[in-house]
């Protein structure tokens, strides 16, 4: 795995993820707000969808990567034949329960449960389609599937059905559908250079590897899984049952326009979680270590750029367009998320380090601390205040510091790593200081103008001081490339 070509990996991953975000926040704008109420059913069932896959999955695909590299590739085919039963098995046995949750409850909104299933269960197999892929260096055209069909069909359907083309049933089942016929190209572009076999006898297998130790490492790996969708998306789940599903639309899509930020992020610890795996497994601390902050200054660079822009452009930005009322709400919410986004980032792959070491369990721990808070929070939020879905935000940014901070503390304890240094620092004071200045000053009267002034001026000064004073490698030679292919021309 040459860096070449993990960069070109990554630049093309970033490209996807940031064209699907486009659309999606183009979208938040201009089409979900004309009907928050569908817009918040839709996150519903996507919440429910997050909640559900992880079961099927069980830790299998992290499995994939963990185990990947002590194998032959005759062993690597079985283990992901392996995986692929397993994956089976579960969703067979999570459809189950379901059956039996509707019968026992009679929970009111059971149809759209119904409707998550498909979806999950296509989920559980991109993901593990995507690992493999991901092993192999091909994670490029898997995430043009998976972020770009759902983004485009989304807002189709939506206007069918504000022109009551479609009916919401109907409108869901063709969503649904989207899922499955992503699932199906997954498949056949991985099985294109990917071929198992049909050896699902896996007695060879776990003479290879330890039965007890696979099982051991997926179910808590399943248990991170989890829990972090109890920590992250219990919000949604919240909002939609004890407020609104049109809050839940307006909380949904203000976190869709905050997400935008961490395309960079997550495109970054996709393509190095082979490496990280490989760094663990050599106790090559040195260069993890290297990495670890390379990552983290890199991500919190970037975040920054985006949330100042952000929070000094958002208002001014939503009064140019014409729903401003409706768009208005978001903008709380949005700059809470985008808060939480930008520390998810500056903390560097921390999770990735604990996940594939040998204190795995660990982020068990992790995720049941938070969980501990975030649940509790969410619901005295609904039960004992009138802060609304903003107080639901602020309660999913007090999970995200938790989180970060424990995980970054247990990795110094065990491994002495650390993803901050002194640029680092010194890139969060320069970050600081220029939002807070910017911030007060004049606004003047057109909003366009306003616009452009604010976040160009941001832009411009955080950047040059980044790069005169060299906190970030990265920064410094993409700039110097630019400078000079100028002088040439």
């Amino acid at each position: 795995m040459g860096n070449k070509v993990i960069h070109k990996q990554a630049f093309f991953y970033t490209v996807i993820n940031y064209l699907g975000t486009a659309i999606g926040i183009v979208s938040a704008l201009f089409i979900y707000p004309l009907d928050y109420g569908f817009s918040g059913i839709i996150k519903f069932i996507d919440y429910l969808t997050q909640l559900l896959y992880p079961v099927m999955v069980l830790g299998a695909s992290h499995a994939l990567i963990k185990f990947y590299p002590a194998l032959d590739n005759q062993k690597r085919k079985q283990l992901f034949n392996y995986s692929l039963v397993s994956i089976s098995v579960a969703s067979l046995v999570v459809l189950v329960l379901i059956f039996m949750f509707d019968k026992l409850t009679g929970y009111k909104d059971i149809v759209l449960v119904y409707f998550s299933f498909p979806i999950a269960i296509s989920l559980a197999f991109i993901d593990l389609f995507r690992k493999q892929a991901q092993q192999m260096q091909r994670l490029a055209v898997p995430t043009l599937f998976e972020k770009i069909m759902p983004k485009v069909a989304l807002p189709v359907l939506f206007i069918l059905l504000l022109n009551n083309v479609l009916g919401v049933n109907e409108s869901l089942f063709f969503y649904v559908l989207t899922y499955v016929f992503i699932f199906l190209f997954t498949g056949f572009y991985l099985f294109r250079y990917f071929q198992p076999g049909y050896n699902y006898r896996f007695k060879t297998l776990f003479g290879e590897i330890s039965r007890k130790d696979y099982f051991r490492y997926s179910l808590f790996s399943f248990a991170g899984s989890f829990g972090s969708v109890l920590a992250f998306r219990i919000d949604g789940i919240v909002v939609f049952n004890f407020i609104s599903d049109e809050a839940n639309g307006i909380f949904g899509n203000a976190v869709t326009i905050a997400s935008a930020m961490q395309v960079p992020a997550v495109g970054l610890f996709a393509l190095y979680a082979p490496i990280i795996s490989d760094y663990l497994k050599s106790e090559n601390f040195k260069d993890l270590h290297v990495k670890y902050k390379e990552t983290a200054r890199l991500l919190f660079f970037i975040g920054a750029l985006l949330y100042s822009s952000i929070f000094l452009g958002i208002d001014d930005l939503f009064r140019l367009l014409p729903s401003y009322d409706k768009l208005s709400q978001m903008i709380p919410v949005i700059c809470i998320s985008g808060f939480s986004v930008l520390i998810n980032m500056a903390t560097g792959f921390n999770t990735e380090i604990i996940t594939y070491s040998k204190y795995y369990r660990f982020n068990m721990i992790a995720i049941l601390c938070l969980v501990g808070l975030n649940v509790p929070l969410n619901l005295f939020v609904v039960y004992y205040t009138d802060w609304g879905i903003e107080g639901i935000a602020w309660a999913s940014f007090l999970s995200v510091a938790l989180f970060n901070a424990l995980k970054m503390i247990f990795i110094y304890r065990k491994f002495g790593l650390l993803p901050f240094d002194k640029d680092f620092v010194k890139m969060g004071l320069i970050f600081g200081l220029s939002l807070a200045i910017i911030y007060i000053l004049p606004d003047v009267g057109n909003n366009l103008i306003n616009l452009v002034y604010k976040t160009g001026l941001s832009l411009l000064i955080n950047i040059i001081a980044v790069y005169k004073l060299r906190l970030v490698y990265q920064v410094n030679v993409w700039l110097d490339k630019a400078l000079s292919f100028t002088k040439k021309k």
